[in-house]
């Protein structure tokens, strides 16, 4: 069971290599501005519920949108939200 941690730990790195890149130098828990938004540059412990959470929405949106059904706001809300948090690419 040691392989989902791990692929977290490289996603966190991840994560630290994109903030660093798209943000700034900046000390954890500290806010950077990013697309307009200010983003917390996250501990591990914190990274790793908001992924968890992310992941999970992610999976959400595309099992809806292969079945063709109607979106809830909020879940895009939460969805935008976390990918802005996580430094990525939205792709909706």
């Amino acid at each position: 069971m040691a392989e989902p941690a791990r692929d977290l730990v490289e996603e966190y790195r991840h994560y630290l290599a994109r903030f660093e890149t798209e943000c700034g130098p900046c000390e954890f828990g500290a806010y950077a501005k990013r697309h307009g938004r200010l983003v917390k540059k996250l501990r591990y412990d914190e990274f790793e519920a908001k992924f968890k959470e992310y992941s999970e929405i992610d999976k959400a949106y595309a099992e809806i949108l292969e079945r063709g059904d109607t979106i809830n706001d909020v879940l895009v809300k939460i969805l935008r939200e976390r990918t802005d948090e996580l430094i990525l690419e939205r792709k909706f």
